[in-house]
Order: C-alpha cells, then sequence, then structure tokens
C-alpha cells in the first residue's frame, strides 16, 4: 500500500489579511473552493483565485501558494446573521437550570380529565 504525500501549502487569505500554512493531500485548482476555519472557530466557504509556485529555500522543491478570498454567499450569510441573529443569546441560561424548570422542587399534580362524553352534565 502506497500512502499519499502530505503537501504543505501557504494559504494568503485576502479577506482577513494574513498568511498561514496547512497540510493537504492535494491543490485546488483556480476557481475551485475550499472550507477553511475562521478566527472565531466556524468553518467559511472560500474561493481559490490563484495558485502558484516558488522554489522552497531548502532543496530541489517547489512550494505551493494560494490565494484565497471568502466567496459571496459566506460574506452575506454572515453579514445577515450579525444583523438579524436567529438565536437570541442574551436568553442563554445553562442548561442545569432549564432542566430544573421541568424537574421542579416538588411533585407534579396531576389534573384528572373527564372522559365521560354523555349528555348528562349535572353531575
Amino acid at each position: 500500500m502506497e500512502w499519499a504525500r502530505v503537501i504543505e501549502v501557504e494559504i494568503q487569505n485576502e479577506t482577513h489579511q494574513s498568511v498561514f500554512r496547512l497540510k493537504t493531500i492535494v491543490v485546488p485548482r483556480i476557481g475551485e473552493g475550499l472550507r477553511l476555519q475562521e478566527p472565531d472557530g466556524r468553518w467559511a466557504s472560500y474561493d481559490v483565485l490563484d495558485v502558484w509556485y516558488q522554489k522552497a529555500e531548502y532543496g530541489d522543491v517547489w512550494v505551493p501558494y494560494l490565494h484565497v478570498r471568502m466567496n459571496e454567499g459566506e460574506i452575506r450569510a454572515i453579514e445577515t446573521e450579525r444583523a438579524n441573529p436567529m438565536v437570541d443569546r442574551s436568553q442563554a441560561v445553562p442548561i442545569e437550570d432549564f432542566l430544573k424548570k421541568f424537574e421542579g422542587a416538588e411533585d407534579h399534580r396531576t389534573t384528572p380529565i373527564r372522559l365521560d362524553l354523555s349528555e348528562d352534565v349535572g353531575a
């Protein structure tokens, strides 16, 4: 069995004006997309704008470089979420406190329900 070779790629992120290295098995082509983790921990879609190779400082090795930018749909989704969050974080409570509402400190009373559907309403 032959193992895949891992390639170290330098990513130049236009959206965040940052540069970092990533280990991968394949180098994406211009126009393809990839998912990268944002500084806040979420994953976002990026478009590959440019790919080029430069000779490494060590030996006869060519290092791939990628120039990426967050795609338009992802940018709109982030802006929409900031303007109109689906979750009101100000109402967040620890799960233990939430569950106490349902467990309660005392036993629950059962409510009797009369299922007799006869016409005798005087009873």
